[in-house]
């Protein structure tokens, strides 16, 4: 998602993309936010800016590369590109374009208050789809390569959390999806569009099953336990690493992480956070700081959680996928962590399985997303909370919540280097 790919007039790409963490956006980002303003992107866009988004982007290209700018023809998403490619056609899909900050998510439609502050037309836009509507088919020269028959239909797609929330059964009203993957996500599905206009901590998206979903997007999520597991520990062993945290280490942890290896979006919104491990003595552990990690990413998802909550929203329940949901212990922990049942899909791949949903119904082999991920979706075991280490972690947590305003500005001068 928010990948800035920019085609000329002869549909050549101009510039390699630009990805949706790359973090060079902070000034666009404030700009849009304060001079343009939060409510008058709310009211545009039903989100305000963030530095991953695509909007900003591409005001960094328009005042750094205008020469580059200029030959613009058509703004893309990564995915867009490759659907382009295949068929010919440019397109994106509501849920994908609606972390572009271009798109008005209410109506669907591209916001031109926006295309007019980046200073775009909507001529340089794809047309719009839902995630499952065909755009075309293969062309012939793909289809002979591949082996393909040249009907084979195309389907708009999906972000990939909203196409993992369709693998894991998340359609309808409030139904949510965690996923632990490189980045880490909460996404709660709704049948009618739900701002946050509180706190700005939630993205509000179109879903790929037609209605909306609320997203809190952390930066970092699996990525974390994989640096300090693969970079820093030189192993390749998760389980190993994990076997030595017993449940009744659980909430009893000493040392805290904050999970910001990369800045932070939800809900702090801030490229100058980083990570830190904080508490460590003379007699912290290996597996402390193993634990330590898991942790905080855990406790980051909880911040969107009671950001949910403040807008009314009550979760008692979701779904978990991702490679970080192949771990049992970090299962356990954000079961205990939010106080709440998971559901464990058959297969994390998520994304995967929802792709595969998308086109099954793109092609007319399922005549609804409910109907196909009634039909699809497997479950394969529940992780319940423990009531004992949840409180536990109740107490943990209320102190996980003092360190990022603690360390707010020293992460500000620290990235500051005029």
């Amino acid at each position: 998602m928010h990948g800035l790919v920019i085609l000329d007039k002869d549909n050549k790409i101009l510039r390699p993309a630009i990805l949706w963490n790359d973090g060079r956006t902070q000034e666009e980002t404030e700009y849009l936010n304060t001079s343009v303003g939060k409510q008058k992107l709310l009211d545009y866009t039903g989100n305000i800016a963030f530095a991953g988004f695509t909007a900003p982007k591409i005001l960094w290209l328009k005042k750094h590369e205008p020469e580059v700018f200029s030959k613009i023809s058509k703004i893309m998403l990564p995915k867009d590109y490759i659907n382009y490619m295949l068929t010919g056609v440019h397109c994106t899909d509501y849920s994908d374009a609606s972390g572009m900050l271009l798109l008005d998510v209410k109506n669907k439609c591209w916001s031109r208050e926006m295309l007019e502050i980046c200073g775009v037309s909507e001529e340089q836009l794809p047309n719009l789809y839902e995630s499952y509507e065909a755009v075309g088919t293969l062309k012939k020269s793909y289809a002979d390569k591949f082996g393909f028959p040249d009907n084979v239909i195309v389907a708009a797609g999906a972000g990939d959390n909203a196409a993992a929330a369709v693998g894991t059964g998340i359609v309808g009203n409030l139904a949510c999806n965690i996923s632990l993957g490189t980045s880490g996500t909460i996404f709660i599905s709704s049948d009618k569009f739900i701002p946050d206009f509180e706190s700005n901590a939630l993205h509000s998206f179109a879903h790929a099953d037609g209605g909306w979903h609320l997203m809190g997007c952390m930066l970092s999520a699996a990525s974390c336990n994989k640096w300090w597991i693969e970079d820093i520990l030189h192993g390749s062993d998760y389980s190993a690493e994990q076997e030595a945290i017993t449940d009744d280490m659980l909430g009893r942890n000493s040392v805290y992480f904050l999970p910001y290896l990369m800045g932070e979006r939800s809900p702090h919104n801030d490229p100058n956070a980083r990570g830190c491990f904080i508490g460590l003595s003379m007699d912290s552990t290996r597996a402390e700081m193993t634990q330590a990690i898991l942790e905080g990413v855990t406790f980051g998802i909880r911040d969107s959680f009671e950001t949910a909550k403040k807008l009314g929203i009550t979760i008692s329940s979701s779904m978990i996928c991702g490679g970080g949901a192949k771990s049992p212990l970090w299962k356990k922990i954000v079961a205990d962590i939010l106080n709440i049942e998971l559901t464990i899909p058959e297969t994390e791949q998520g994304p995967g399985l929802g792709g595969a949903v998308l086109a099954a119904v793109a092609d007319g082999t399922f005549a609804s997303i409910k109907e196909a991920v009634s039909k699809i979706v497997k479950i394969t075991d529940v992780v319940k909370p423990d009531a004992e280490i949840a409180a536990r972690y109740d107490e943990k947590y209320r102190k996980f919540r003092m360190l990022y305003p603690a360390l707010k500005s020293c992460f500000k001068e620290m990235n500051n280097f005029e």
